[in-house]
Formats: C-alpha cells, structure tokens, sequence
C-alpha cells in the first residue's frame, strides 16, 4: 500500500503546490495508519481551497491515477472506516461547506476522535430502584449472545436478589482493593480494563467520587477515558445526579445531592435511554424489599420516595431524556438554518453573592443547549471588589462559580468597571449577545432612585439592541 502511494508522488504532486503536497500527506498518513492528529497541519490547506476543488479532479484526471485513487480508497475502508475515505471524495464533489480554517480543522479532528471513540450508552432513571441495573445486565447477556466480548467493570447489585441473579453467567473484571483511613474499599480496576480492553465494558454508578488517590476523582472520567481508548461503555445513573438539574431536585426533595455529573458527559452519550417506572409501581417494589432492605423502607417512604416526590422526578427525567432525543434529531436529522439566521449567544451575569450565581449559571447552560449552542459568564469587578479589598470568602464563591461554568461547558470573562450595567451593554455589542441572565437587581435607600434610572437606562439599551433579558430569582 505504501509503495502504491510513494511510486505516484514525484509524477502527481509538485513540491510549490501547497495543496496538492497537502493532499499527497494526507493521503500517506491514511495510506500507512499513522496517527490521524498528525493531519493537523494539512487539513487547514486540504479543506479551505474550496475554489481548487475543480483543479484537483482535473489534475488527478490529467495524470491518470483514478485507478491508484480507488485502490487507495478500498484499502482505507478496509483498514479504517468509510468515512476517511469519504472526506476527501466529499472536498473533490463540493459538500463540505467552510468557514475558516480553524473551523475545518477543528471540525476534522473531531471527526477523527469520534471515529476512533468507543459507543456510548446512558441508562437514566428518575430514582434508584426503577431496574437500570437490571436493564444493563439483561442488555449484557443479550449481546454476549451474539458474540460480542462483554465485561462487567463494575455492577452496584444493593443485595437485590433480581439484580443479583443477572450477574451470572457474566464475566466480570475484579474489582481493585483499596486501604483508604483504616478500611478496605473496592473500586473499579481502570487500568485493568484498559489492559483487556474489551469491545463493551458495563459501568455502573457513573456519578460516583473514587477514593482519594485514584487515577480520576471521578468515574465518570474513567468511563471517558474508556471511551477515548476505544472501549464501548453501558452506565447508567439517576436524574439527581445531573449537574444543571441539582437545583430543581433540591426544591423537590430537600436534599442536596452531593455526587453529580457535568451535562457534559450526556452530550458524550450516543444514547440516552430512560427507565420508566409509575409511582405506584415503584412504591410497591420499595414495600415489597426488592430496592432496600426491610428496616430502610419506612425511612424512604417518609424521604425521597414520597408520591409528589416520584412524580416530579419522572417528569425531569421524561424531559430531559426527551430533550437530548430532540437534541440528536436536531444536529443529525434537520437541515442546517439559513445563514442570515441570527445565532444565538447567551451570557450569564456573574456576582460575587453567595447563592445566586449558580442559579444563573445553570439558567444560562440550559438556556444555550436548547439553542445548540455555547454560553458565557461575565463577572465585572467593581472597586468594592479590587484584589485588595474582596472578602476571602467572596473570593471563593467567585473561583466556585467560574468552575461551575467551565464543568458545564461556558467560558468566564472578566471585567473592570464602577458600572455594572454599563460593563454588561459593552460586553454584549462587542460579543453579538442575543440573551443575558442575571440577578434581581438590588434597590437599597438611599441610592435607590439613582439605581432606578440607571437600571431604566439598561433596560431601554437591551431592548434597542434586541437582548432578550431573564432574570433568575
């Protein structure tokens, strides 16, 4: 294959011709499998000369190599895939649309990353008990059937007999022994899996925080780390575990769940499944024991699994299963919107208050996934708040916020200014902002009517500028 390719190279490409040597490397890197990222640096002059494309075929046709050409392409298909075939039979008949290079690049390198990348599959569950355990486990033996090389990485059972009785005949990866304060502790042996490397691996608890000196704080950047090894993962967890979700779950339950996944990691998803269970239906599994042993029952039935409580947590987990379905039809099935379609772009006001922030920092994620598209959080630095003069405590709200963000997704700007409002109209002109979240604002005497006006000003400077505002209590 490589002396196919090396043959032609003197004949059909000339060293002053920066896109036909671009052309020839590529096709070499695909030709003898070496790394795709080494494209990099060819794909900018690959796939942003879309005026040459024409030129290209004429000169392929001029020096006869069509039938190098279809070989080369057979052989690629054979050894990686008929999409990086296709991406270059996709320049030469115009279908890739560009915008810049950085663009075209990037986009081919996510490609690449997704074509090596391992399947992924999220069970979801609106409580613990509805049977996503169960599913994953029956999903095993179904494809272990077929011959796929299927491993158990790690399975939570609770003692549910049911649970329990799925894991034979399934072979399971040991878990790994770990002495953290004096206890032994099992974990979910990465390494090992990596070294079997199976075609599927089952992961269960996805939000759960490993023991202190892991690889990864969390599992689920073991599962991610799966995944970018080509491992194809099955996990599963509950709604409340959703970042962007802990505020409404808390107003549910009371409770403030303490392990949860960045929204993230379900845009990874290539599935999302939900595992739907009826209130009265999970209520009868809970008094029966088949979730919690019998002197827990009474505890949850009082707690977590109160009727409104279950209810209102199917609901979530109806919706959001249902918008990352929407989400999926959207980038795979519905056409492209018309260029002159104004493209939205959120951005969330950031203080350094102690609670409202993160309210609006999951507003602004929300808002900005339903429109396809990324956010930004703005904190702009009063005098009050000047290195020299913020609380230590205020400081580490800030820092909390701007991680917040940057787990969902967002990226953080910061400003300098005595005006708030006036640093907020500046940011969006210079950003093409279509939405800001914020705060109430604060009317305290005796500056009060002076804020008014000010805010009245804000208002009247957002509506000329077409700015939808949304603010989050």
């Amino acid at each position: 294959m490589k002396q196919s390719v090396s043959s032609r190279e003197t004949k059909c490409f000339t060293p002053r011709n920066g896109l036909f040597q671009a052309l020839k490397q590529f096709l070499k890197l695909i030709a003898t499998g070496e790394e795709m990222v080494k494209l990099l640096p060819f794909t900018h002059k690959l796939l942003i000369h879309r005026g040459n494309r024409e030129k290209v075929k004429g000169e392929l046709k001029r020096w006869e190599i069509n039938i190098q050409w279809k070989k080369l392409f057979d052989s690629v298909r054979n050894i990686r895939g008929e999409w990086e075939s296709g991406i270059v039979e996709a320049y030469l008949n115009g279908e890739l649309e560009e915008e810049n290079e950085n663009g075209n690049a990037q986009r081919f390198l996510e490609l690449i990353r997704r074509s090596r990348r391992g399947k992924f599959k999220i069970y979801i569950g609106m409580i613990a008990g509805v049977g996503k355990t169960y599913r994953m486990l029956s999903e095993a033996h179904d494809l272990l059937k077929n011959g796929i090389d299927v491993q158990i990485g790690y399975v939570e059972t609770h003692g549910r007999p049911g649970t329990v009785a799925m894991l034979e005949g399934l072979p399971v990866i040991p878990r790994k022994k770990v002495f953290y304060k004096g206890k032994e502790i099992e974990e979910m042996d990465l390494e090992t899996i990596l070294q079997v490397h199976p075609e599927l691996v089952i992961v269960d608890e996805l939000a759960h925080t490993n023991v202190e000196g892991s690889r990864n704080t969390k599992r689920w950047e073991d599962v991610m780390e799966l995944l970018d090894a080509g491992i194809n993962v099955v996990s599963a967890l509950n709604i409340q575990h959703i970042e962007s979700l802990s505020e409404d779950v808390k107003s549910i339950t009371g409770i403030n769940v303490a392990e949860r996944v960045p929204d993230k990691v379900l845009q990874e998803a290539d599935e999302v499944v939900n595992i739907d269970l009826t209130a009265e239906d999970l209520i009868t599994r809970l008094k029966a024991g088949n979730i919690y042993k019998k002197e827990k029952i009474q505890t949850a039935l009082n707690n977590f699994f109160k009727t409104e409580n279950i209810l209102q947590l199917r609901e979530l987990a109806l919706k959001e299963v249902a918008f990352r379905v929407e989400r999926k039809v959207e980038s795979e099935v519905t056409p492209l919107a018309p260029a002159q379609t104004r493209r939205e772009k959120i951005l969330a006001c950031v203080s350094s208050n102690e609670h409202t922030p993160r309210h609006i920092i999951r507003k602004a994620y929300r808002l900005s996934t339903r429109y396809s598209t990324s956010f930004i959080a703005l904190h702009v630095q009063t005098p009050k708040e000047s290195p020299d003069r913020i609380k230590l405590s205020s400081q580490r709200y800030l820092l909390n916020y701007f991680q917040l963000v940057t787990e969902l997704g967002g990226k953080v700007e910061q400003m300098s200014s005595p005006n708030v409002t006036d640093a907020i109209v500046q940011f969006c002109k210079e950003n093409q902002v279509t939405t800001v979240c914020m705060g109430r604002p604060a009317f305290e005497m005796p500056e009060m009517f002076f804020k008014i006006g000010r805010y009245k000003r804000f208002l009247q400077q957002l509506s000329e500028m077409r700015i939808d505002l949304i603010i989050v209590a």
